[in-house]
């Protein structure tokens, strides 16, 4: 009996498939450590997708909110990242949990791991699935105690929504810096024309050249009124009366009055009301006024208009920066395990005995092929 049992034993598949399996049996059934597995689902909405419905409405209709792979994507990026593993770290005690003394050997965290371990550690034990319909995002975290597990869980879960809430928020208020900036440009231009408008009404004291140059071109079409009145009324005296009598002199006085006036409204026109020092360089008169005027003036016209077109824009930008905002929608609140998950223990066995028994026939063909060339 013992030579029987010594010479199976000594039969390559048992030696390199029974035995093997066995050690693993003992491991999986006897020494590998429980772990337990927490839940929870997110959606990544956007204001104007939708956002007053129900998140279990929305899983249900397979509705994705207008959100794209790259959303779901960064999720999963952010969730497996060294950032997260710090931040996790620093809430709940990963490295005491996963590396105490009570988990066997081949399950728990290292003392001694490094930091490319530890997040490879991390990684195999927070797992994300993706629904490519709905494109809720499933986190599902392993650990040793069920409380462990959904507190961590929670962690991520928090921390995630933060992270997309900051994405939104940054992306948002980048934008409306930029828009706000170029408001603060146009708006200054608009002051600086309004200074050189009123620069140039108080440089020649003038409210408004058009309204002062309609009021001059008024009163001399008056005085040339007047004037022919008069001068038909001295031709009408002259007929019956000498040129020495009282009426005529007096009516020529009144026309020496009324030429010089509208002599001296007419030289208004010419020379406008500007400085002696301006006359002394240049004959500043009515017209080049009202086309410097006029050039101020649709200068802040242009820049009023600009300004208006600014605010507009403005506000739409910042409508549409709020409507770009994303955020996380808990579709399903981090879960409390009752039962343990891992291992899978007959799925393990029979995947380690289909595995080994391939790899062991593979290593056979091998073997007789080399022995049938020789």
């Amino acid at each position: 009996m013992k030579e029987l049992l010594y010479h199976w034993l000594k039969k390559p598949f048992v030696i390199f498939v029974v035995v093997p399996f066995l050690i693993y049996s003992i491991y999986q059934v006897l020494f590998a450590t429980e772990r337990y597995e927490s839940q929870t689902q997110l959606l990544v909405q956007q204001p104007s997708s939708g956002g007053s419905l129900d998140p279990a409405v929305l899983l249900i209709s397979g509705f994705s909110g207008g959100v794209t792979q790259n959303d779901t994507e960064l999720v999963r990026a952010f969730i497996h990242s060294n950032d997260m593993l710090q931040y996790i770290k620093s809430t709940v005690d990963f490295d005491s949990h996963y590396s105490d003394s009570s988990i066997d050997l081949f399950s728990r965290l290292p003392s001694s791991a490094t930091y490319e371990e530890t997040l490879d550690f991390y990684i195999d034990h927070v797992d994300i699935d993706i629904d490519e319909k709905s494109s809720v995002i499933a986190v599902k975290v392993q650990g040793f105690t069920p409380e462990f597990a959904q507190q961590m869980t929670q962690v991520i879960r928090d921390r995630a929504e933060w992270f997309i809430n900051k994405i939104g928020y940054d992306l948002a208020e980048a934008k409306l810096d930029f828009i706000k900036k170029e408001h603060s440009a146009i708006e200054s231009k608009l002051e600086q024309a309004k200074v050189e408008l009123l620069s140039f009404q108080r440089q020649y004291n003038l409210i408004d050249p058009l309204a002062e140059s309609a009021a001059l071109q008024q009163i001399t079409s008056g005085l040339d009124g007047q004037i022919a009145l008069k001068e038909a009324e001295l031709a009408t005296l002259l007929t019956s009366m000498s040129e020495y009598a009282a009426p005529v002199v007096q009516v020529k006085q009144t026309l020496v009055g009324l030429n010089q006036q509208l002599e001296n409204e007419r030289q208004r026109m010419i020379v406008g009301t500007a400085t002696e020092s301006d006359l002394a360089t240049s004959p500043n008169g009515v017209n080049e006024i009202l086309s410097k005027f006029s050039g101020y003036k649709v200068n802040v016209e242009l820049a009023l208009q600009a300004y208006t077109a600014s605010l507009v824009s403005m506000e739409q930008s910042r409508i549409e920066a709020y409507r770009q905002l994303k955020y996380l929608v808990m579709v399903e609140s981090p879960t409390l395990p009752e039962e343990t998950k891992y291992p899978r223990v007959t799925y393990n066995l029979l995947l380690f005995l289909v595995l080994n028994c391939m790899l062991f026939g593979i290593v056979r063909i091998i073997v007789e092929t080399v022995r049938e060339l020789k």
